[in-house]
């Protein structure tokens, strides 16, 4: 018959055995959104947006009345409106400008959200980890 320290060894090893499967579960997972987050590019329907419109602004410069037509796409044109109106001397070249800024912001944009969400996933997957390990209650006493 097994004795009562063999018992709790096995349990304990047991017990061990799970917490190891749960925590690599939540590791595994936790890398799989850690890698994923390198290919996810958040910022950029809004920079492919606003260089839509930037090429709207610089369609209408050939147009009757250049400063309306940049004024209509004011509100589309965010932050970049401030940079175009009003209309400058040289407009061609404030667009030309206007859109390697802008490309810059949203490269920045994006490089800090993806900082983000990888800092949110190692976050959530530790904690996932310590509620897993709580949960089968490892280091209690029987």
């Amino acid at each position: 018959m097994p004795s009562e320290t063999q018992d709790t060894t096995n349990s304990l090893s047991n017990r061990a055995s799970l917490v190891g499967f749960l925590a690599m579960c939540f590791v595994i997972v936790g890398l799989v959104g850690l890698f994923a987050s390198f290919a996810a590019p958040l910022p950029l329907e809004r920079a492919i947006a606003r260089e839509r419109t930037l090429d709207e602004a610089e369609a209408a410069l050939s147009g009757p009345n250049p400063q309306a037509a940049i004024a209509a796409l004011k509100d589309r044109l965010d932050d970049s409106a401030a940079a175009l109106t009003p209309l400058p001397a040289d407009a061609h070249a404030a667009i030309q400008a206007e859109r390697v800024a802008m490309r810059a912001r949203f490269l920045a944009e994006s490089d800090a959200g993806a900082t983000r969400m990888r800092w949110l996933i190692v976050i959530v997957t530790v904690m996932s980890a310590i509620f897993g390990v709580s949960i089968t209650g490892f280091g209690r006493r029987k």
